[in-house]
């Protein structure tokens, strides 16, 4: 059974979303509406398919578009995300996404990307092109009852306050916001117009519709938008008719750590809630330091979330800052792209060039991808056999340089 991969034409983005809708287990085939707003914000040069050889229907999807990365120190790094992978499970096994993968890493290295990002669905799936898990996710459970934060009292802070506000609202003070807190946020990804509509229910997809939920807005003392919640709440009672709901957290960004006390604060605050569910949260979170009882957080979600391969060595490490200064020379290897070869970092001075000088530590792009942002430990690493040391104390320079002060997180799926 032969299958012929290419990027799709605008005709056969019909099939290609029931492609789609169908590797995701999602049974709905998607509408006309559908295909109408896909074919407006698609890049169809980026958008490939895997065409069964016999019936000529769209067996496998693929796509990607461009993103800035935010990485140590502020900068943002263009880089190529994926999205919509799938391969049907009548055609897997047969190298679909093999095929796929390596003509977007080749595609996406022209256009002189630094990076490609993904969101894995399935841990085992992407290590083999390349990729490595750079941030991780938590979500917590707060027992609204145990926290001993006293609803009555105000929130210590910089005496701002918390409006009630509407989607307009949102779409007028969220970008600015999200530009801020990412600027600060390593493994943080840009926003366009389209994800500000699609948040905020100006555009929807029949089988992603939107649903509608509250939105608080905090502003300091001096006016200045600080902070931003989306909730919703469900509507559970006991027969006794005593309120037992739930606040679930569909996004909190803070530009502040007082905005996010303050917003915290007020999600517990809620009358007739019990529990806040926080949506997934950095694994270092603040949540549960500012609660007086951090027991009354539990931790209900621990996972891998942003992963990265780099594309370009050089222009990546060089992209980012470093905790401490140091000289490390890299032999990265790389089976299925461009980024093998051996490389001279330079943390103090932010440099990193090709060399020929002996390496200090081996690993393959993967594990450098876990690595670039600053979560993971070479240490760590080098226990599980994914990186050898060259050089004794390499690898304890290693982890000091590449370690950053807080975890990065990236608030957004994609």
């Amino acid at each position: 059974m032969s299958a012929d991969v290419r990027p799709i034409a605008v005709s056969e983005l019909p099939d290609w979303l029931r492609a789609v809708q169908n590797g995701f287990l999602n049974a709905a085939p998607g509408s006309a509406a559908d295909v109408a707003q896909l074919t407006e914000n698609f890049d169809f040069s980026r958008t490939q398919g895997g065409f069964d050889g016999d019936t000529g229907r769209c067996v496998a999807t693929f796509r990607s578009f461009p993103q800035e990365l935010t990485v140590p120190g502020g900068a943002f790094v263009p880089s190529s995300a994926v999205s919509n992978v799938t391969v049907l499970p009548t055609h897997r096994r047969q190298g679909l996404l093999t095929r796929m993968m390596a003509a977007e890493l080749t595609a996406a290295r022209a256009r002189g990307d630094v990076l490609s990002t993904l969101i894995a669905a399935e841990y085992p799936i992407y290590g083999r092109y390349g990729y490595g898990p750079a941030t991780s996710v938590s979500e917590w459970e707060i027992d609204v009852p145990r926290t001993g934060l006293d609803p009555r009292q105000p929130v210590p802070g910089d005496g701002g306050r918390i409006d009630l506000v509407d989607e307009a609202e949102v779409r007028k003070v969220g970008p600015a916001l999200h530009e801020r807190l990412r600027a600060a946020t390593p493994g943080a990804v840009n926003r366009d117009a389209r994800w500000w509509r699609l948040a905020t229910g100006v555009e929807e997809l029949s089988h992603r519709p939107y649903k509608a939920a509250f939105h608080a807005v905090y502003r300091t003392a001096e006016g200045e938008v600080a902070g931003l919640v989306r909730y919703s709440a469900d509507d559970k009672w006991t027969d006794a008719k005593v309120p037992q709901n739930t606040v679930q957290v569909r996004q909190l960004l803070a530009a502040t750590p007082e905005a996010e006390r303050a917003l915290w604060h007020f999600l517990c605050s809620i009358d007739w809630v019990v529990k806040v569910r926080t949506g997934y949260r950095a694994p270092d979170d603040l949540v549960t330091g500012l609660l007086p009882d951090a027991r009354s957080a539990r931790l209900v979600t621990s996972a891998d979330w942003l992963w990265v391969r780099l594309l370009d060595v050089v222009r990546a490490l060089g992209a980012r800052t470093y905790a401490v200064p140091g000289v490390l020379v890299l032999e990265v290897l790389d089976k299925t792209g461009p980024a093998g070869g051996r490389y001279r970092l330079d943390a103090g001075a932010g440099d990193c060039v090709r060399t020929e000088e002996p390496a200090d530590l081996r690993l393959d792009v993967g594990t450098l991808g876990a690595l670039y942002l600053g979560d993971e430990s070479a240490v760590r690493l080098a226990a599980l056999g994914a990186i050898t040391e060259e050089r004794p104390g390499a690898l304890a320079l290693a982890d000091a340089v590449f370690r950053t002060a807080r975890r990065p997180w990236c608030p957004d799926i994609f």
